[in-house]
């Protein structure tokens, strides 16, 4: 794969979903459906998936795409692909909350590679670069890229960790993990923001025991990945890895190297 191309394509791509979005977020109302698992869904996130779908297969034919809104329809049969949550965080977007994004993400061989976080609300724009690195450009945000500012994660001191956590699942046992460490400061977020403020240096670990899929992750992970950080399986501390069957993650932990890990 030619990341070359792909990152202004992924670029392109999540800044037109994110207009779509916010198109509709400026709205009075909009309508909200449940899907199978309960979980909510909007005209937007619909929006935003025909945008990054159609971009996608028009440009790369032949690479797999799952993508949260078409997920029932694919039988994944490959470990390289590209996979896309266009609307992460839609109980963020319907309490309007800001806390929303647009994930993009190419994995290889189970490792994700190539990916771009698009906060649109709140003007935040995280991606990875074809040379390894990832940035988070500063807008606004026209049709070639801005000035950037190189992402790295933080030096942790783990006497006074930053933490930050899920706004909408925290629960019990995130809070006991939690405080398993010696914590200066909290923040809660929405969505894959969560990654990029660990890739930011903005917080050193990012626990999340609770249900989550491959298309909630593989960018942000990308994103932290290129910035130093890591995302380990919460069980053994393996490499979390992308490609399983259903597309269910396991508990994760991200965090900047240095933490140690309880």
């Amino acid at each position: 794969m030619d990341l070359q191309q792909l990152v202004p394509l992924f670029r392109r791509l999540a800044l037109q979903a994110g207009d779509r979005i916010m198109q509709v977020y400026a709205g009075p109302d909009f309508e909200v459906r449940a899907k199978g698992d309960a979980s909510p869904v909007t005209e937007a996130d619909m929006a935003a998936d025909a945008v990054i779908s159609a971009g996608l297969r028009a440009a790369f034919p032949d690479v797999p795409l799952i993508t949260e809104e078409q997920a029932a329809s694919h039988a994944l049969t490959a470990r390289t692909f590209f996979i896309v949550d266009p609307l992460d965080g839609t109980k963020e977007f319907v309490q309007r909350r800001g806390d929303f994004t647009v994930n993009i993400a190419y994995v290889e061989d189970g490792v994700p590679v190539c990916g771009i976080v698009y906060a649109p609300a709140k003007g935040r724009l995280f991606y990875t670069r074809p040379d390894g690195t990832a940035v988070e450009e500063t807008g606004p945000f026209g049709p070639e890229p801005g000035p950037v500012r190189q992402l790295h994660v933080s030096t942790p001191d783990n006497a006074a960790l930053m933490v930050v956590a899920s706004k909408s699942h925290r629960d019990q046992a995130t809070d006991d993990y939690i405080g398993r460490y010696a914590v200066r400061d909290m923040t809660s977020a929405g969505s894959s923001l969560k990654f990029c403020l660990v890739a930011s240096g903005e917080a050193d670990l990012y626990p999340r025991l609770g249900r989550t899929m491959e298309w909630d992750t593989a960018a942000g992970d990308a994103v932290l990945r290129a910035a130093g950080g890591r995302v380990v399986r919460f069980d053994d501390h393996a490499a979390l890895g992308y490609g399983k069957p259903g597309w269910d993650n396991p508990f994760f932990i991200a965090f900047a190297p240095g933490v140690v890990l309880k």
